[in-house]
């Protein structure tokens, strides 16, 4: 039998082409998240679009991130609606709240509030808090409004800790939609927001403790709460920080800080005649401080 001789065969093996284990190798969808979180998206994009071919639902949602943003790829709505679509017939729980998004908002045109409450409520159900925020917020916005859903859908949301639902929840509570009215729990709802941030919400837990509204009244405490929704950049928290200031309620006298936040709470939409003139009664060198502060201001 005829042999070719070694040294041809190791050539032509050489020439041959990758192995069948390594044509069959294929990097990792984790491969592409972490080029993703590294900015690298047209790198993430060669293997999610490869994973995509082959039917993995989380490549394919990432496919439509990529395609939205327009991220390692011209940005292409209709493409990335494509994707998603593709992704949350399998289960995918983010395209299924994306495409959501996309036919509420009437991204590609009209909107389609059918297909959207469709899918919106697909990702609900599976527990995506966002989702079920959103779906709380078409419950109220509807005609009449549904509390009773509305608190449903914030409920699940909020004990998920997602703080625009926390927040929601306790204005139910305040106002007895769709729940028993009941301060307390509004306090505590209230309390849990803030403490994630919630510039809204710590507004009006401060307003709660400062009056004794349903929780344990201190003034000092609410002060601080006020003081943190301000810097938050809420206008009505910087309304009321103002007037502490300047009339020496809990916090000292200081005419500039009273400047500073009456002056942004003003750029926010919130007058106030009584604090007009007492800025006006202020020398000017104050006047221009608290001014000035207030052109430097930054919410945190």
């Amino acid at each position: 039998m005829n042999r070719l001789p070694a040294y041809l065969l190791a050539l032509g093996l050489a020439f041959a082409g990758p192995t069948l284990a390594q044509a069959q190798a294929q990097p990792p969808y984790e491969e592409a998240v972490s080029l993703y979180e590294d900015k690298d998206y047209k790198g993430a994009r060669v293997i999610a679009e490869a994973l995509a071919k082959k039917g993995d639902a989380r490549a394919m949602a990432m496919m439509g991130v990529l395609y939205q943003k327009g991220q390692g790829v011209e940005a292409d709505l209709n493409k990335a609606a494509d994707f998603y679509a593709q992704a949350a017939d399998k289960g995918n729980v983010g395209a299924q709240y994306s495409l959501g998004e996309i036919y509420l908002n009437g991204m590609l045109g009209e909107a389609d509030p059918d297909r959207g409450r469709y899918w919106m409520e697909k990702a609900a159900k599976q527990g995506k808090a966002e989702a079920q925020h959103r779906m709380g917020l078409l419950a109220a916005s509807e005609t009449p409004p549904d509390w009773l859903e509305a608190a449903e859908w914030f409920d699940k949301a909020a004990l998920q800790g997602y703080a625009d639902s926390q927040y929601n929840l306790g204005v139910l509570f305040t106002e007895g939609r769709g729940v028993e009215q009941n301060k307390i729990r509004a306090g505590e709802w209230f309390a849990k927001a803030a403490v994630k941030g919630h510039r809204d919400a710590a507004l009006d837990y401060g307003i709660m403790v400062f009056r004794g509204d349903g929780v344990k009244k201190d003034e000092k405490v609410g002060a601080q709460w006020l003081l943190v929704s301000a810097k938050r950049g809420n206008p009505v928290a910087q309304n009321r920080v103002a007037l502490l200031f300047a009339t020496g309620r809990v916090f000292a006298v200081n005419p500039v800080e009273a400047v500073k936040w009456h002056t942004l709470a003003k750029a926010g939409g919130r007058n106030d005649a009584w604090l007009d003139e007492f800025v006006g009664r202020l020398p000017e060198a104050q006047r221009q401080e608290g001014e000035a502060k207030a052109k430097a201001f930054k919410p945190d």
